[in-house]
Order: C-alpha cells, then structure tokens, then sequence
C-alpha cells in the first residue's frame, strides 16, 4: 500500500515549524510516525503536507526543574524507559512504557506523537492524566497552556488548532515513597490495551491513603478520572474489603464498545484492573513489596 502524495518538508528549528504550520493548510505533523505511517498507507488520511520534526533538537528533553518534572515532546519512548530520573521520580511511566508496543516501536515512538495521536487504549495519555500533566502548546499567534483533564475534544482529537503543536509536558511528581501501578489488559504482549488502570498512592503518616489518583485507559474517547474511587479508597490502609467495593463504581461506566470488547466486558476489566493496580500500589506505598 502507498501513501497518498504530499510535500515533505524537513525543518531544522521549532520557529520553522510554526511557520509552516501558519502557512501550508492541510498539513501533517511526523513525530515517531508509529501511528500516522501506516495510517498514510491505508490512506485513512490526506494531508497536503508533511512537517517531520525529527530535526528539531530543542524539543527533545527530560529534565527537572524547580521541582517539576518537564519532558520534550519529541523524546522517544524508548530514553523514557531508560531514563534514571523517570524511574526515580515517575516510577508510574516508566511501567507504564514496559507495555507500549515493542522495543522497535518504542525507539521511534514519542512521547508527543502519543498524546496528540490521543488512542483511547495508549498508555502515555492515561500516565499523563493520572499525573495530572500540563501540556504546553506553541503557534506562531504565541504560546499557551493546557491541562491534561482539558486535551481531548472528542475521539483521538486533541483540543489544539491545526497551526499549533505540542511542545513539551509537565508535572509535579510525587513524593518519593508513594505507590504507583499501571496494570492492563491486551490481546497479545506490545497490543493497546483493551483496558488499563493507573493508580497514584500518598500516605500518611499513620499509614492511611492521604492522596489518590485513578485513571481508567481504552474504556472511553480520552482518560476517564475515576474521582468516585478516589474518594472511597482516601483514608483507607489497604483494605481489600474497601477497594472491592470503591471499584464497584466502575460498573456504572459508560464503556464504549468495538470489535475488541464490549461496553460491559470493558466495564467488568475496569473493576478488576483497577482492584489489582490499588492493591498493588499500597503494597509499594507501605513498603510490602519491593518497588
């Protein structure tokens, strides 16, 4: 299969970009092109325009800074994984990347190209909504700020115009002994996720879950923020009883339904994943198992 023809422009700096993307309509971006290459191919989309980013050193980064946590969007999945300060400061993505696809599409795979291609079952947008990430945005009209909760607009469209591009994330990480899981279900090893569950864990002192964050992947068009679950689980110690019946509210999801699942085995594995990734997260919180 061959891709439908285009122009195919090779900028070196972000300003060049943004200046395409003002001038040239109908225009493309190819970050790691895991997802726009072959979809070019079975000719499921039409640009005019093709702007490759993979010159664009500036927007390839992982850093920390005054206290946050900033990543390029052009850094490839695979630096991520690998990456000391994400395992040490963001334990919860770098499990998380363990189960994108495989090794030779993590080496080209973007952090970037993931959020905006936006796939309900990606791993990287449910990790940025559970962190609670702010996505910066850039055109040539100026820059500005947007939450991860605020990104989807509908199914696999974030919520930018068509002359903006994503140009890094950033969050706060949490505290150094919190627990984390990300735990999913796929057809096959390296598949998208059928459903995934992220789960966030601070406690306090005494032992009792101080802070929560839930969030289901691959059951609606963009993360859903189980806030219902978070609610339920915030004060408990590691209840089994407590988290059986704060994951019960999952069944009152409105899953979507495809070839891959229906909306009620969807509903069901989110009540036993996110069950699993609690479970599994306290255990690390409070040091039962080794992180």
């Amino acid at each position: 299969m061959k891709p439908p023809p285009f122009h195919y422009h090779d900028p070196r700096t972000l300003q060049d970009v943004l200046e395409l993307l003002a001038t040239e309509e109908n225009a493309k971006l190819l970050a790691g092109g895991q997802s726009l290459m072959p979809m070019l191919n079975m000719r499921f989309v039409f640009p005019d325009h093709l702007i490759d980013l993979n010159r664009i050193a500036e927007l390839s980064y992982i850093r920390e800074n005054g206290g946050r946590i900033e990543i390029g969007a052009m850094t490839r999945q695979r630096e991520l994984e690998f990456s000391p300060l994400i395992a040490e400061r963001c334990p919860l993505m770098a499990e998380a990347l363990r189960q994108v696809g495989h090794r030779q599409t993590r080496n080209r795979g973007t952090l970037g190209g993931s959020l905006c291609h936006l796939d309900p079952a990606a791993e990287l947008p449910t990790v940025a909504a559970a962190h609670e990430a702010t996505l910066h945005i850039r055109s040539r009209r100026g820059a500005r700020s947007l939450k991860m909760a605020d990104f989807p607009a509908a199914y696999m469209t974030p919520a930018i115009d068509a002359d903006e591009i994503v140009t890094a994330i950033e969050f706060e990480p949490w505290p150094k002994a919190h627990g984390y899981a990300f735990v999913e279900f796929a057809r096959r090893h390296g598949d998208f996720a059928v459903v995934a569950a992220a789960v966030l864990l601070e406690l306090a002192r005494d032992g009792a879950v101080r802070r929560a964050s839930v969030v289901l992947g691959g059951v609606a068009a963009g993360p859903l923020r189980c806030e219902a679950v978070e609610a339920m689980v915030t004060g408990s110690r590691g209840d089994s009883a407590v988290y059986r019946k704060a994951v019960q509210s999952c069944r009152e999801i409105e899953a979507m339904e495809d070839v891959h699942a229906s909306s009620a085995y969807r509903r069901h594995l989110a009540e036993v994943l996110t069950r699993r990734a609690l479970e599994t997260a306290f255990a690390r919180a409070s040091g039962a198992v080794p992180v």
